[in-house]
């Protein structure tokens, strides 16, 4: 089953990893360089992992003669899918830095990631042969040499539009991009000017938001949802996005990955929260998600187009993920609607606690851990498919 998946690694220094059951289609065979190679199956393997695939074998045959990871560095931004603990050190009512939070996680310990171990980007940073996880920026490990893999800046509640942060505590991308800078700074005082200048070209850099602005803010902020439809207020994101990644652009960021939106409607809490009495998908919510989506695909081809030099990448978390969710037991799941932790329906953040009555046992059967987020085993399913979308961010 996919919680007992094996990785390929491609290099005796671990530069590059691949969970193999993730492509039951494919072979194993040595390259003369002593590399692990993978020949197809079966000409029915799907798009991705056909073309992505070959493509990171060859990208990793090139890596193979360098130490170390893929690229020099990982940095995050954005919300609670790829938030690993800077809300832990603010005033804020959304939290996870406690169990059952990270019980499934290194030493069965919360860290304030919104999930019951590794979220997708962990999964990622170990397939990319990184041996430690970039640390949240506000966190203790935040320091010195710790800097030099990258970092994380995101906050849960946080999105493209500054105000959905403001009621929960979370920093916003506005500010996350200040510490980013406060972190280039740093970086640059270690290592210096030049060296620093590549390692942030060569960086992959991850944003993840737009969930809370529907889920905590507009669909529940009636200043919005009257004055807006869901188009216009995506229009109003598409902005907020646009400038971001020009910011990051300009200092020097040139790989860059933006994750979609989910299946919203299909997450437990927004069932409950925006659904009828039945337990079926909301289907307007997954309407507006897709909307978004293409709006976020077409800006950035705008934006790959503008700038000379970004690799801009529009991550599809949507599909995979409605994939798991509509043929679970094709993907070794046997609950989609309700999530692990208490009744399964709303709790998150301090909802979610060691007091939970009906908390599971076993997470991983089930897709979602809290009402808003997925389990450690869809976790790495997903990252799996970010990395096969991801290629040219790393070629």
């Amino acid at each position: 089953m996919h919680h007992f998946l094996n990785s390929i690694f491609f290099a005796t220094n671990n530069s590059l990893s691949i969970p193999l059951s993730l492509y039951p289609s494919l072979s194993l065979s040595l390259c003369p360089n002593g590399l692990i190679a993978i020949d197809k199956k079966e000409k029915g393997m799907q798009e991705m992992g056909a073309s992505g695939f070959i493509v990171l074998l060859l990208v990793s045959c090139f890596f193979s003669k360098s130490r170390g990871a893929v690229v020099p560095a990982l940095i995050m931004f954005g919300d609670s899918i790829v938030d690993v603990g800077n809300n832990n050190n603010l005033f804020s009512i959304v939290k996870s830095n406690f169990p059952p939070y990270g019980r499934d996680f290194i030493n069965h310990r919360p860290t304030g990631r919104f999930c019951n171990g590794k979220l997708a980007v962990d999964f990622s940073a170990e397939y990319l042969g990184f041996s430690s996880y970039p640390p949240a920026f506000l966190s203790r490990e935040a320091s010195n040499e710790d800097l030099l893999i990258g970092a994380n800046f995101a906050s849960a509640s946080s999105g493209y539009y500054d105000a959905t942060s403001v009621p929960f505590g979370a920093i916003s991308l506005t500010r996350q991009l200040s510490y980013y800078r406060t972190y280039q700074n740093r970086v640059t005082t270690m290592i210096g000017k030049e060296k620093a200048r590549v390692l942030f070209s060569k960086a992959i850099h991850i944003l993840s938001a737009g969930s809370s602005d529907f889920l905590q803010n507009y669909y529940l902020n009636p200043l919005l949802n009257i004055i807006y439809t869901p188009d216009q207020f995506s229009d109003i994101l598409m902005r907020s996005y646009s400038n971001f990644i020009q910011n990051l652009y300009e200092l020097g960021a040139r790989r860059i990955g933006v994750i979609s939106l989910p299946p919203m409607g299909c997450l437990p809490a927004a069932i409950i929260l925006f659904g009828s009495k039945n337990t079926s998908c909301v289907e307007r919510l997954n309407n507006d998600a897709v909307m978004f989506n293409t709006k976020l695909e077409n800006t950035t081809q705008i934006l790959m187009n503008r700038h000379s030099g970004l690799k801009l990448v529009a991550f599809d978390a949507y599909q995979p993920l409605l994939d798991i969710i509509t043929n679970p037991y094709d993907n070794g799941f046997f609950e989609t609607k309700r999530a692990c932790c208490g009744t399964g329906t709303v709790e998150t953040s301090f909802l979610c606690n060691s007091l939970s009555k009906g908390t599971c046992s076993n997470a991983t059967g089930y897709v979602f851990w809290d009402g808003f987020h997925p389990t450690e085993a869809v976790n790495e399913l997903l990252a799996g498919e970010l990395l096969g979308q991801g290629i040219s961010l790393i070629s």
